[in-house]
């Protein structure tokens, strides 16, 4: 955790002595990884941001085992999100886990999880997609890198309708890509133009779903020979698309 993202619900009703200072109290996993990781004694000062807010300092004041209270201060802007909307065939729980995580820290903000031939239905019911447990995942990614603005996360269960009714207005105006190994094209390099980016499953899209998404006005790319599980995949493509 290279961050403490907070919520509003966290500060305590009286102020910090200080001007411009809120206090804030903390329970749970960040009291856990503030004592066990950071092994912080009181006094000591760790970076903290609101969530969808700015980023800035916290000095710890108490630190007891069952909770700890901070008096923080905010006044940095988070990183600039990306300009890109991630459109992940759903993966297998394990693996969407590590997905969203790395999507959050990567600073994609806008993720739809989509239906494909190859997706198990029994993923669609994995208890990761409930909402308390999509956020703890996007929590963790935004710890990492230090970013406070959550992702949106919204869930499509049916391919053809969401490829034919609602892709073609996302991909408007857009650079629009889909990754699938058997493409000629490569991955292009980063660009400041917003980007669409379609992962299939780790078992690939099948033919009929390139071909509508193509049709959509995606272009299909590919990394090179090797075949990625789905969280490798989108690191790879995702940096390669965004980094200069």
């Amino acid at each position: 955790m290279n961050l403490i993202l907070l919520r509003e619900d966290d500060f305590l009703a009286e102020s910090s002595a200080q001007p411009g200072e809120r206090s804030v109290l903390l329970r749970g996993r960040r009291l856990e990884h503030v004592t066990e990781v950071h092994r912080a004694k009181v006094g000591d000062e760790l970076v903290v941001g609101l969530e969808d807010g700015l980023i800035g300092r916290g000095h710890l004041l108490t630190l007891g085992p069952d909770e700890a209270t901070l008096a923080v201060t905010l006044k940095s802007p988070p990183p600039p999100p990306l300009a890109l909307t991630l459109v992940l065939a759903l993966p297998r729980p394990r693996a969407l886990k590590r997905c969203l995580e790395a999507a959050a820290s990567l600073g994609v903000k806008d993720v739809i999880l989509l239906n494909a031939r190859r997706v198990e239905k029994s993923y669609w019911h994995t208890p990761v997609l409930e909402p308390e447990t999509l956020r703890h995942h996007l929590t963790l990614g935004l710890e990492q890198a230090r970013d406070t603005i959550m992702p949106r996360v919204t869930q499509k269960k049916l391919f053809k309708p969401f490829v034919e009714d609602e892709l073609p207005a996302l991909v408007a105006g857009r650079r629009a890509l889909v990754a699938h190994p058997l493409a000629t094209a490569l991955c292009p390099g980063p660009t400041t133009e917003p980007t669409l980016l379609a992962i299939g499953p780790e078992g690939g899209w099948i033919p009929y779903e390139v071909e509508k998404l193509t049709e959509a006005g995606c272009t299909p790319i590919q990394l090179g020979p090797r075949i990625l599980r789905s969280e490798v995949a989108l690191t790879a493509l995702i940096t390669r698309l965004s980094l200069a």
